[in-house]
């Protein structure tokens, strides 16, 4: 169901997280959002902090903006980005578990996977799951009030999160699973109830699971079902954000990889758009979108986060060009590949990348005949 985007053609926007001003030091450690929004320094800091947010992608010219995942907090390797619903919800706790991605839980000492996820630990299921204070609503509504254009709130997939705890509750983890898409479920419910246009769904773990041979169709087709599960009766539009992983701007496998295999699973989620990095990869993928028959519509990367070189928009506008090839251009929404993370890309950088991206979106729309977006901070007659 296209909502924010049903009318918008070559529409703008960046996947989520975006870096913390050096001046926002309060943090959540573990509490609720709503214990802490009742002291003073943190109400001040986390809302200055979006209205920085939303004034860098304002000047950048974006048409659909993100909260920069302004509830994490400022951790190693982006961890509140799992960590932050699983110390809500109810029936979790303890510490004893590590990831079931063996390429974190077994990166070897010396690798910066070993610094970021492999050592930690991660709670178990101790009793029934429940939303708890999550307060995704909350969250949405906050930053939609400070900004007239549409703020897509993304999430970690249920199925992301079943990699990370253990179970000693249910009877398997098929069961856990279950448990964890219809505890998301009614949480994106309520936050797609409170008015949210674009819910995206972080991390689904089909095209990580396609990506080894040996996994069966059977295999992947269950967490298709999960996906579908999650989201199943919200009421609004669904992304798909399909990352290589960004812990520290990392990808999860030293090599770009591709989503040829997975991509007749992709299009079985029950979503609206499908985002896919190219601009790591200098669009090797998009050839695999020409024979696809779908109404879905895919939101390309032309933005590397992992590389601090500012593209150009001629960069920029090559890439979108090259994708038009394969996708008609009311299909195509123009993104980053991933988030720019709370400590990796300098805050200069990312405000730079996303001027670029809008300019060289501006490009291809000049060439289309399409209304450009105005970019206040590369306007001639504001130049310094």
């Amino acid at each position: 169901m296209f909502t924010v985007t049903r009318d918008l053609v070559l529409p703008t926007t960046i996947t989520g997280s975006l870096p913390r001003p050096h001046w926002y030091t309060a943090s959540l450690e573990g509490r609720s959002f709503g214990e802490r929004r009742m002291q003073v320094e943190f109400q001040e800091q986390y809302m200055d902090a979006l209205a920085a947010y939303f004034s860098d992608q304002r000047r950048a010219g974006l048409d659909i903006v993100v909260d920069g995942d302004c509830r994490f907090d400022r951790d190693i390797g982006g961890r509140a980005w799992i960590s932050y619903p699983l110390e809500r919800m109810e029936g979790l706790e303890g510490h004893s578990r590590e990831s079931k991605f063996e390429s974190l839980s077994q990166a070897p000492v010396g690798h910066i996977m070993r610094e970021l996820l492999g050592g930690q630990q991660w709670p178990e299921v101790t009793g029934p799951l429940a939303p708890g204070e999550m307060q995704y609503a909350t969250l949405w509504k906050l930053a939609q009030q400070l900004s007239p254009s549409p703020v897509k709130f993304g999430t970690i997939s249920a199925q992301c999160l079943e990699r990370f705890v253990g179970n000693r509750h249910y009877r398997d983890d098929d069961e856990l699973l279950a448990a964890l898409c219809d505890t998301m479920n009614a949480e994106l419910r309520e936050l797609a109830a409170a008015g949210c246009g674009i819910v995206q769904i972080e991390d689904p773990v089909i095209h990580f699971a396609a990506l080894d041979p040996a996994a069966t169709p059977r295999e992947i087709e269950k967490w298709v079902d999960a996906f579908n599960r999650e989201v199943r009766g919200v009421d609004a539009e669904i992304w798909y954000h399909a990352c290589w992983g960004n812990p520290s701007q990392q990808r999860i496998s030293p090599e770009p990889q591709s989503y040829e295999r997975a991509l007749e699973w992709m299009l079985q989620c029950d979503c609206d758009v499908i985002t896919l990095e190219t601009a790591s990869t200098q669009g090797a993928d998009l050839p695999l979108l020409k024979t696809v028959d779908t109404t879905k519509k895919f939101a390309i990367g032309v933005i590397d986060h992992r590389n601090m070189q500012v593209e150009t928009p001629e960069q920029v506008a090559g890439l979108i060009r090259k994708a038009l090839e394969y996708v008609p251009q009311e299909r195509l929404i123009v993104t980053t590949d991933c988030g720019f993370g709370r400590e990796g890309v300098p805050r200069r950088n990312a405000l730079y990348k996303m001027i670029s991206l809008v300019q060289g979106t501006n490009l291809v729309r000049r060439d289309l005949g399409l209304p450009e977006v105005e970019v206040p901070a590369a306007n001639p007659q504001l130049a310094l």
